[in-house]
Order: C-alpha cells, then sequence, then structure tokens
C-alpha cells in the first residue's frame, strides 16, 4: 500500500515534468557516481557502462512521439558523499531529467532517492545494494543488483563452509554499505555457530589500521572480514599481513576488485570477497566486446549493470512511446529484459527478482570467480556458466511480462 500510494504521488508529479525534452530535442538521462577520490574508478567504470547504452540508443536513430530523438548522458560527482549527493540530485532534477542511473554507494543513493521521489523521476543503480534503498516505499526506485541481505548471507556462508573459521573478526567503515554488510555477515556467521569478536570501526577515508588490526591480532580470529571499499580494504590487508595475521581476509562487492592488488600487493592473493551479481566477465559478449571497443579496457565491476539500467529506462519509453515518467514507469515496474547481466524483472519493491551472488578468491593477481550463489543454491562457477546463453548472458531485448 505504502508503494502504491508513493506511486500516485509520483505520478501526480511527473505529469508536471511533461516530456523532460530539452528545446534541441534531447532527452537528458542523469548518471550518478563518485567521479573524484579514493573509489572514482569504480564511478567511472560505472558512468562507462551507462555511455554505452547511450550511444547505442542514439546510433540506433530511435524515434519517440514521431520524433527523433537523442538521449544526452549528464554525469555529475557525488564524491560518495550523502551530503554531495543530495547537492547533485536536486541539480539533476532542476535539469529535468528523465531518469537518473545510480546513485554508486548506498550511502548516497538512499539520501537521493527522496529527492527523485519527491520530482517524480525514476532511479535505477546498478550496484547500491543496502536493503533500505528499496524498502522506503518509493514507486520510481529500482537495483539491477541483489541486496546486501542476499550477498551478506552468501559470503559469510561460504566462508564457514569452506575455510571453516571458528573465530571471525569484524571491521567496517561505518558507512551505509560498509555497516550493513558486515552486519548481515555477522547475523549468518552467528547463525552458523561462528564466535564473532566484537565490532571494530573505521571510516570510508582511513588508511592507517595498525591500531584496529593490533587488537585484532591478540585475540587470533581465523578469518576476518570487512565492510568497505577497495580503497581502504587494501591498506588494511596490506597491514594485516605486515603484522602477521594469518587469518584469511573477506569482503563485499566494494572491495572485489582487481585494484586490491595494486593496493595491497601480494597481500591480496587468496581474499575471499563477493559481488552482488553476475561477475563481469560472464555479461553478454555483446556488451563486452562493445565495452572493449569502446573504452579499450575490460569492466572493472558494474558497469554491464549500469548499461542495463541505461536499457531499462530507454526500453521501457519506447514501449510507451514517450519519455514522460507518469507514462513509462508503469512499464518499468513490469518489465522482463533480457540484458547483458541476463533477465531482469523487478518485484514490488524494485528489486530484481533471482539476483545472483558470486563468491571470489585473488589469484596470481587477478579476482577470479569460484562460485555463485542464486535461489539458495551454491554453484561452482563453471557449473553456473553451463546455465547461462551460450552469448554468456543476453541478446538485450524486452518483453512485456
Amino acid at each position: 500500500m505504502e508503494r502504491s500510494a508513493s506511486f500516485l504521488a509520483l505520478l501526480a508529479v511527473a505529469l508536471v515534468v511533461a516530456a523532460c525534452s530539452r528545446d534541441d530535442g534531447s532527452i537528458r538521462i542523469g548518471h550518478v557516481a563518485p567521479l573524484t577520490g579514493g573509489i572514482a574508478h569504480l564511478g567511472k567504470d560505472n558512468e562507462n557502462g551507462a555511455r554505452l547504452a547511450i550511444e547505442e540508443a542514439n546510433a540506433a536513430k530511435l524515434k519517440l512521439g514521431g520524433k527523433l530523438v537523442k538521449f544526452t548522458l549528464l554525469t555529475e560527482d557525488d564524491q560518495a558523499d550523502p551530503k554531495v549527493g543530495t547537492t547533485v540530485a536536486q541539480k539533476l532534477v532542476d535539469a529535468k531529467v528523465a531518469g537518473v542511473i545510480g546513485h554508486l554507494n548506498s550511502g548516497t543513493s538512499i539520501p537521493a532517492s527522496s529527492i527523485y521521489n519527491r520530482a517524480g523521476v525514476p532511479m535505477i543503480s546498478g550496484s547500491a545494494t543496502n536493503p533500505k534503498f528499496t524498502e522506503q516505499g518509493f514507486a520510481g526506485v529500482f537495483r539491477v543488483v541483489g541486496r546486501d541481505d542476499q550477498q551478506g548471507p552468501a559470503i559469510a556462508s561460504y566462508l564457514a563452509s569452506e575455510r571453516k573459521p571458528k573465530v571471525v573478526a569484524l571491521i567496517d567503515d561505518a558507512t551505509a554499505y560498509g555497516e550493513g554488510l558486515a552486519n548481515e555477515v555477522e547475523k549468518t556467521l552467528k547463525l552458523l555457530g561462528v564466535q564473532v569478536l566484537a565490532r571494530e570501526k573505521g571510516s570510508d577515508k582511513t588508511a592507517d589500521w595498525k591500531a584496529v588490526l593490533t587488537k585484532i591480532k591478540g585475540q587470533n580470529p581465523d578469518a576476518v572480514f570487512y565492510g568497505g571499499m577497495d580503497a581502504t580494504a587494501g591498506p588494511l590487508i596490506k597491514q594485516g599481513r605486515e603484522l602477521g595475521i594469518k587469518a584469511v581476509f573477506t569482503f563485499g562487492d566494494g572491495a572485489c576488485t582487481d585494484k586490491m592488488k595494486e593496493l595491497a600487493g601480494e597481500a591480496a592473493e587468496g581474499l575471499l570477497c563477493s559481488q552482488a551479481g553476475i561477475p563481469p566477465q560472464a555479461a553478454s559478449k555483446k556488451f563486452l566486446n562493445a565495452y572493449k571497443a569502446r573504452f579499450n579496457a575490460d569492466p572493472i565491476l558494474y558497469a554491464p549493470f549500469t548499461y542495463d539500467a541505461t536499457n531499462l529506462l530507454i526500453e521501457a519509453m519506447k514501449k510507451v512511446n514517450s519519455t514522460n515518467p507518469a507514462k513509462y514507469l508503469p512499464e518499468l515496474q513490469r518489465i522482463s529484459y533480457n540484458g547483458s547481466t541476463g533477465r531482469i524483472e523487478f518485484d514490488d519493491k524494485g528489486d530484481r527478482k533471482d539476483a545472483e551472488i558470486t563468491i571470489f578468491s585473488m589469484k596470481t593477481g587477478k579476482i577470479a570467480p569460484i562460485a555463485v550463489v542464486k535461489a539458495g543454491r551454491t554453484l561452482d562457477y563453471e557449473q553456473f556458466l553451463k546455465t547461462m546463453t551460450p552469448a554468456g548472458g543476453a541478446d538485450d531485448t524486452a518483453t512485456a511480462k
């Protein structure tokens, strides 16, 4: 009922927004991520996915309402800061964007979502995983990755079953994402009978972890889980090894990147981590080839998801022949889309149905997928690939449900 009421309010506001087009006929779509600071590489990766979708749509010379349209991507840097996030959200609303892809972080996505909701602007995040993001009852809020209450149990269960730790230390960066994910890991470990030490804290800017790690070393844990991004996780594991901590270091998606090798050196070898979706290399060949040709690089983490998110907005607009959120939002809510990351459908909250969680390990300097958790089943990665389409994921089509 809450989501339905929000939907009606959003429709009323969106009617005022009209078609969200400029005088030159261009349709503005916003994208928000940190483009400066320690995780700018992840923000740029997300932006690249959205940009590729926009460029492909323009090359297809789409017509909406009988007119040729051109999509324009408006990118904003929220610096992974909630206050900046709300400021740029209002900036995009004032620019009359037809939809928003982002934000990257849960800590910025959650406060920004209320601004978009009041303005009647739909948003789809390709990387925000905190459950609260879609638990607010906002009709125009969606995500195309899994939630932390799926990711946390997956990585915790894998750690418990495969490494069998008796004692685990937990650290988080005090953000909505890091603390939320660590909470889910803690719940699952305790349910599995694993002893969890008192939580330690840092921040999303902590560079010196020695005091925290010295305290942890004295408690001799078998494993350490850190909820945070790679910019802080790299120094954490490096300093931990320098202090002689032998425990297996475990992380969520924010630190599940090849950059961990750059930040931590040999200390990163053997780490475990999770991503809230399929691994980038399992995305469709069509997407991977196009991304490589356009950016001369491979996607880092969630670019396939921001690519799909952008295409979802465009597909919904195409179905109703309009860029007006009041008209295309109902189509977005019930869409069934075969994208670069597989079949995408949303539940009543705006979460992706049947989202996968992938478990990785650092092997010879590269993050390599080793298992995929879906619908409560854990599959060896090679087994999972056999369940995918020959293209790796998609033919990028949408159908009505």
